[in-house]
């Protein structure tokens, strides 16, 4: 029988008295995660029980016995930290920001930025790794900066995984139930007090869907929850665990984030006109943002795709298209099929939109594809990596030079108050001041960090070191108790690792990719370098594997086995359960942080920003943010950047490298001290990073970024189309169907360069052409010439563009263009000449299919 039918259901909150009831308000402000004096208000409270709630301030105060709360109210010296706490939040909502100072004319800018994980706290456990953590630390920032933005996002019931280790060291999973009424989370309700609901249905999935709030300082974040009574078993499931199940469950959980996000933002009464598709998971948003304005402004299917078009940001964080979403076209079938019919386009108009090739029958549907071809703005997450997805997405836009391929790169960053240990924050603020939190991409601020005291810089480190250690063996010992450890083994976890020794830390997902076990490769060798009784050093890992992945398991347990060695037990520790928690502790207390991915696999990655901001130093394979970040001067590189074709001599060859590093650089570094035992060479190395590092990989750096290279043009580009009842997205429309039918005619005729064989630098070459335009008119095509420096295979490399003007209509549709076209560089040069429609408005519009090469 089932019970829950039955259940008459209610809610029992704290009982706050009204001296109390700002604890609840900050509470339910993830603000507080950043802001010290918040953290402390809470663990002062309780310090046993915040730690057992994860840091979870809204289960905390419900757990509290009421004699407990009433003895608060009577503490004088916590009433006035509560004080202190709620002045501060509101100074913080209500101050001018830095959007409102800086662009006072985009008031009515909104911005929606979806994402499949958003790692905010580890009290709220709805995140895997590094694409969730980065979700996070935007929406931390964005609200920093004053922005205009709400996120959306799902509320997992599981969330993913939380790990264990066996005796063996194999990874265990397990998936604790949320409790959403004990986290700090705002049921949205209408005007009636009911919760707000709204209704999905695809193919032959109908379910209701309900919001959530999470409020992230300023920004709110909307999480969708299908764990109703009203659904089906299989449709509750639909939020239950991130990343989980077949492909259908996967298509319908994204089509939740999307389609469903986007209908969840107008019950709120929320009209995004920029909507930021952080990674392909959401690129079904860009559907249901066409299919209403299809229905409220009686448009057609193409009319709306260029203004929803002119409204999107997608970044894509993936560096090999195997890791993207691929749905086959049965599926997209099943699921769309009646949606179809809506949007106005035939079933292969459709299914092209998610494809490199749209006549490639056998290409499965693509979200990034779709993501890309429905955004005005997209990029990756590194220069590096802006590289390698032109590459990767190069038959998307099959006509042009790949370094123009409109997809561009911002490079992630961090967000400074949340990882920065309080330690290195209250040393800055003794010696800086508080700038570098108010504008953390003062380069002039970080500059300063050179008058700190050596003495007073390395204290700051010991300390964060000696915080790792102390939680290192305390989390091994935890570890040793659940797997049934004799007494003698768990007393060994408080002799493991030494607050005086050099430590270097290495966490993140393990993936085959970032080769954990890199370092092990010669193990005799590293029991030396470990064991110098001169100059010892230790390691901390951490990291989960994807429950599936057993080869990054095999890894994991590799690991765990060598650290059960009696030659490296008291130098290498595994922590299990990796969270924002373990990372928190690892960043602010390591040394060194190593990172060993093979290039250029690593799309940025950004545990080593955080490191950089607690005056730890890098190590890594020059892949992701790093090729930007080392100067020579502020950390170590592995290798120079070589990439070979037998992965197993790259790993040969940089195992090698690394070794050599550790041997001859790094640890004489670490360990060259004067008679004060201060190690002012090292110290002179972090003050360097931090001033190199910190000023740049941000994400207040980062979002800024976003806002004047993305936000803002998507924003003029949208209201641009849409005013004057969409004037002007009917006339691109209509002129799009014109120029393409009657691009056939169009063609060059004869082109001309008045140059000889070989001529000075600097000198100018006259170049002209005869193109046949037919009915189109001159001032509605561009040509250009786009003409460069010829590679060893003879193609033109990094080459630049030049327009020609028409300098002579010859009749019957034909014109002269001519342009000078100047030699700045030595070399073989080659040019080319280029024809795609231009808009007298818009300017270049260029579709495949629609450019010219000649």
């Amino acid at each position: 029988m089932d019970f829950t039918r039955m259940l008459h259901k209610f809610t029992v909150v704290p009982s706050l008295t009204d001296e109390l009831m700002a604890l609840q308000r900050i509470a339910y402000n993830l603000w507080w995660c950043w802001e010290p004096d918040g953290t402390n208000l809470f663990r002062r409270m309780d310090t046993d029980l915040w730690k057992s709630t994860r840091h979870n301030p809204v289960e905390m105060i419900g757990i509290m016995q009421q004699t407990t709360l009433d003895a608060l109210k009577s503490d004088e010296g916590f009433m006035a930290h509560l004080a202190l706490v709620e002045e501060k939040l509101d100074e913080y909502l209500t101050a001018k920001t830095w959007f409102q100072k800086t662009f006072p004319d985009a008031s009515k800018m909104q911005v929606a930025y979806f994402s499949m994980e958003f790692g905010l706290h580890e009290s709220l456990p709805i995140y895997s790794g590094g694409l969730g953590i980065l979700a996070g630390d935007h929406l931390k920032s964005a609200s920093d900066l004053g922005l205009p933005l709400v996120g959306v996002g799902l509320l997992y019931r599981q969330g993913y995984f939380r790990q264990y280790l066996n005796n063996d060291g194999w990874q265990q999973e397990y998936y604790p139930e949320n409790d959403f009424y004990n986290l700090p989370l705002i049921l949205e309700r209408d005007e009636n007090g009911a919760p707000l609901l709204f209704e999905l249905e695809f193919g032959s999935r109908k379910f209701m869907v309900r919001i959530w709030r999470v409020q992230v300082g300023r920004v709110p974040l909307y999480l969708l929850d299908t764990n109703l009574k009203e659904n089906s078993p299989e449709d509750r499931l639909i939020t239950a665990q991130l990343y989980f199940g077949d492909k259908e469950m996967r298509m319908i959980q994204e089509i939740l984030l999307g389609i469903g996000g986007i209908r969840a933002l107008r019950k709120l009464g929320i009209i995004p006109n920029v909507c930021h598709m952080n990674e392909g998971h959401a690129a079904f948003l860009s559907l249901e943002r066409i299919r209403l304005l299809m229905e409220r402004r009686s448009i057609s299917f193409c009319a709306a795709r260029e203004i929803v078009r002119a409204g999107n940001v997608f970044t894509t964080h993936t560096p090999v298209e195997a890791g993207i979403d691929h749905f086959p076209v049965e599926l997209m079938d099943k699921f769309f099929s009646g949606y179809l019919k809506s949007l106005g386009i035939s079933r292969a108009e459709f299914i092209a939109l998610g494809r490199q090739n749209p006549k490639n029958q056998q290409e499965a549907f693509c979200m990034a594809v779709l993501a890309l071809k429905l955004a005005g703005h997209a990029n990756g997450v590194s220069q590096l990596h802006g590289e390698v997805s032109r590459k990767m997405w190069k038959n998307a836009w099959p006509e042009l030079p790949e370094e123009q391929l409109p997809l561009t790169s911002v490079t992630n960053g961090v967000h400074t108050r949340t990882w920065m240990s309080n330690h290195m924050a209250s040393l800055l603020i003794r010696y800086l001041g508080t700038r570098w939190m108010d504008d953390p991409t003062d380069h002039s601020v970080w500059r300063r960090i050179a008058k700190i005291p050596d003495a007073e810089l390395w204290r700051t480190r010991l300390s964060s070191r000696e915080k790792l250690v102390d939680f290192a063996r305390k989390r091994l010992k935890e570890q040793l108790v659940k797997v049934g450890a004799t007494a003698k083994e768990i007393a060994t976890a408080e002799e493991v690792l030494d607050p005086e020794v050099l430590t270097i830390g290495f966490a993140r997902r393990f993936a085959t990719y970032k080769r954990g076990t890199l370092l092990f490769r010669d193990p005799d060798r590293l029991e030396k370098i470990l064991n110098n009784p001169a100059m010892p050093v230790q390691f901390i890992f951490a990291g989960k594997a994807h429950p599936q992945d057993h080869e990054g398991k095999e890894l994991i347990r590799q690991i765990v086995q060598a650290s059960h060695e009696e030659r490296f037990r008291h130098r290498i520790v595994f922590i299990e359960d990796y969270d924002m928690e373990v990372a928190r502790h690892l960043v602010q207390g390591a040394d060194v942080w190593l990172n060993t991915p093979l290039r250029p696999m690593e799309a940025s990655g950004t545990s080593g920003m955080k490191v950089a901001f607690n005056g730890g130093l890098n190590m890594s394979i020059l892949d992701g943010w790093w090729c930007e970040g080392y100067q020579g001067n502020n950390g170590w590189a592995i290798g120079k950047g070589e990439v070979y074709d037998d992965i197993e001599y790259q790993n040969q060859v940089e195992g090698r490298a690394l070794y050599d590093l550790l041997e001859k650089e790094v640890i004489p570094h670490f360990y060259e001290r004067g008679s004060d035992d201060i190690p002012r060479s090292w110290i002179a190395t972090m003050k360097a990073s931090m001033q190199s590092l910190c000023p740049v990989f941000s994400t207040d750096r980062m979002v800024q970024e976003y806002t004047g290279h993305s936000y803002l043009p998507s924003y003029t580009q949208w209201n641009r189309l849409v005013e004057g009842g969409l004037a002007l997205a009917l006339d691109l429309v209509r002129w799009k169907e014109h120029v393409l039918k009657a691009w056939p005619q169009v063609s060059i005729e004869k082109v001309e360069a008045r140059v000889g064989d070989s001529i000075a630098v600097g000198s100018t070459v006259p170049v002209s052409a005869r193109i046949m335009l037919g009915e189109i008119p001159a001032d509605e095509v561009s040509v250009e010439g786009y003409f460069g420096v010829l590679d060893s295979t003879g193609n033109i490399r990094g080459g630049e563009t030049v327009p020609l003007e028409m300098s002579s209509d010859l009749g019957n549709g034909r014109f002269e263009f001519s342009a000078v076209l100047e030699c700045r560089f030595c070399g073989r040069h080659g040019f080319m000449l280029r024809i795609m429609p231009r808009h007298k408005v818009l300017g270049n519009c260029y579709e495949p299919g629609y450019l010219i090469w000649g």
